[in-house]
């Protein structure tokens, strides 16, 4: 599963928050392996829409459909 490029305004709010660097890291893990265990990937509620998040650092978390 690979992930689309960032529209620019979402670029500019990580560059501001200084979360760019680590968003291209969680970026190359999630490309390589979705449940990599730094990312944190965890399933939202309600489970039937196959929302799913992964962790940026301790405060941000990216947002992500998966269905099967």
């Amino acid at each position: 599963m690979l992930i689309k490029s960032l529209r620019a305004d979402l670029t500019a709010y990580l560059k501001d928050r200084g979360l760019l660097k680590k968003w291209q890291k969680a970026v190359l893990l999630f490309n390589a392996n979705i449940k990599h265990p730094s990312l944190n990937t965890e399933l939202l509620e309600p489970k039937w829409r196959g929302i799913y998040s992964f962790r940026i650092d301790r405060k941000y978390r990216a947002l992500f459909f998966h269905r099967r």
